[in-house]
């Protein structure tokens, strides 16, 4: 049974009731995609893309909620931890139901930062790392319910948590040499 008080099961609840064709797995892709090409952290603009992925604009309740979701992204981007907490099932929802989800994160953040990314100048490990991301958005079929299918799962989950800081900090990189006049 998928505990019902997840922060998953939360926002899938208020995406449905609302009306919302998405999962929280892509939309959480889609934010962290955007907001690791470099594209900062305004509100409006991130409830613009949100809209155009809900098909419909947010009711306040939706919107306070991607808000909230953009404040924690940031502040994980931003802050001193080492690791992104991934908006996706709890683990005791089937397996099967999880490698879904994360397809459809992974599909979300390729989304997100190939929209936002034009003009990037990325280094080999980044462009890797959105190679990655593509291979494993296609994954869902491929595990299986075993303790292999676990492992294998909670492996891409460990290195999913990483990846976006690095193609962060790139681009944040940069943006700050992007900013610097140049002296001539």
């Amino acid at each position: 049974m998928t505990n019902q008080n997840s922060p998953y099961q939360g926002f899938a609840t208020l995406l449905q009731t609302n009306g919302h064709p998405c999962s929280p797995a892509e939309l959480h892709g889609v934010l962290l995609g955007r907001s690791c090409s470099g594209v900062g952290f305004d509100a409006d603009t991130w409830l613009a893309d949100a809209a155009e992925l809900l098909e419909t604009e947010p009711a306040d309740n939706v919107r306070n909620a991607l808000i909230g979701l953009q404040a924690m992204v940031k502040g994980e981007l931003t802050g001193d931890d080492v690791t992104v907490v991934l908006l996706l099932p709890t683990d005791d929802a089937p397996l099967s139901e999880r490698a879904a989800a994360l397809g459809q994160w992974c599909q979300g953040f390729l989304h997100g930062f190939g929209v936002n990314a034009a003009g990037l100048e990325l280094s080999e490990e980044a462009k890797e790392v959105l190679q990655d991301l593509a291979a494993i958005s296609q994954v869902q079929d491929a595990l299986e319910e075993s303790e292999d299918g676990e492992t294998d799962y909670m492996e891409v989950m460990e290195y999913l948590r990483v990846a976006p800081l690095l193609l962060f900090s790139e681009t944040k990189k940069d943006a700050a040499a992007a900013a610097k006049p140049s002296l001539h």
